[in-house]
């Protein structure tokens, strides 16, 4: 089946509302590209879900905090329409710079709260970047769906409140992180590990999941978040930024569990940044209720 790559909003939305005057719901899985298991799960999802599918494909400059991220960000659009060839996807929307950013650009979209902490504290200007960019490509788009990984736990957070907050009618729906085969959550910056990296990689999703489990029988908060992140540089993480218990809903930090929430640690191995997260459910949730 051949994908349609469009690189404007008119030619775009001239396609949405054909499809508009047809009734037939539009689903966007919006990407940086260098497509893994994890992006093309969400398609598959997204498939399942609407009559159209739209994916977008723009390496966003406002998200990177870093020049040498962005050089060094994969871009491999011909290899990612290839893989997204068989899943039926109608359009791979992938615009340029000055289509998304016109001369004279100057709108921002900052979301408070949920983008406090973790990674907004580590890259400063991230999720406005990621609040611009989403909130563009759901216009654009004009999608009924949007799909994102829970891998960007954060970033799902910071969407989730900003389509509350603007009104904007479209259902984001949450996609379970996509593994590999020893534990690593899947990511595009998994390309830039070294073979000894990579080898060293998957220890993160291990320690999380040892933390998780400590954590849900009742361990303490902040002797068990030190164990962690020592775990983490034993194995050879060179650094971490962090390593926190915060609410699975609205992000609070946590000094103890007794809700659901969510453990969520950034590492770094050499110059690769390697985010990811576990559920955390409280005890007492685990226990049968007594008759």
């Amino acid at each position: 089946m051949s994908i349609a790559t469009i690189r404007t909003v008119a030619d775009l939305r001239a396609v949405v509302n054909g499809w508009r005057r047809n009734g037939e719901t539009v689903a966007v899985v919006p990407t940086m590209g260098a497509f893994h298991d994890g992006h093309l799960s969400l398609v598959r999802i997204a498939r399942s879900q609407a009559d159209r599918v739209i994916v977008t494909l723009f390496v966003n400059p406002k998200q990177f905090n870093n020049a040498d991220d962005l050089t060094n960000y994969p871009r491999t659009e011909e290899e990612d329409a290839e893989k997204l060839r068989p899943l039926g996807v109608d359009i791979l929307y992938a615009p340029h710079v000055g289509e998304i950013y016109p001369d004279g650009f100057a709108t921002n979209i900052s979301v408070g709260g949920v983008s406090e902490g973790l990674c907004g504290t580590q890259r400063p200007g991230h999720f406005d970047g990621v609040a611009t960019i989403v909130t563009k490509l759901l216009l654009q788009t004009g999608a009924d769906h949007a799909y994102f990984g829970e891998k960007d736990y954060q970033q799902l957070q910071v969407v989730r409140r900003l389509v509350r907050d603007l009104d904007i009618p479209v259902e984001i729906v949450a996609c379970p992180t996509v593994r590999e085969d020893d534990g690593l959550a899947m990511s595009s910056r998994n390309l830039r590990l070294s073979a000894s990296q990579r080898f060293t990689a998957p220890a993160k999703s291990d320690v999380l999941h040892t933390v998780a489990e400590r954590l849900s029988v009742g361990g303490p908060v902040a002797e068990t978040l030190e164990s962690g992140r020592k775990a983490l540089l034993d194995a050879g993480f060179r650094e971490v930024e962090y390593l926190e218990l915060r609410s699975d809903d609205g992000l609070c930090p946590l000094d103890r569990l007794d809700r659901p929430a969510r453990l969520l640690a950034a590492a770094w191995l050499g110059d690769v940044r390697l985010i990811d997260n576990v559920p955390v459910t409280p005890i007492q949730d685990n226990q049968p209720v007594q008759a």
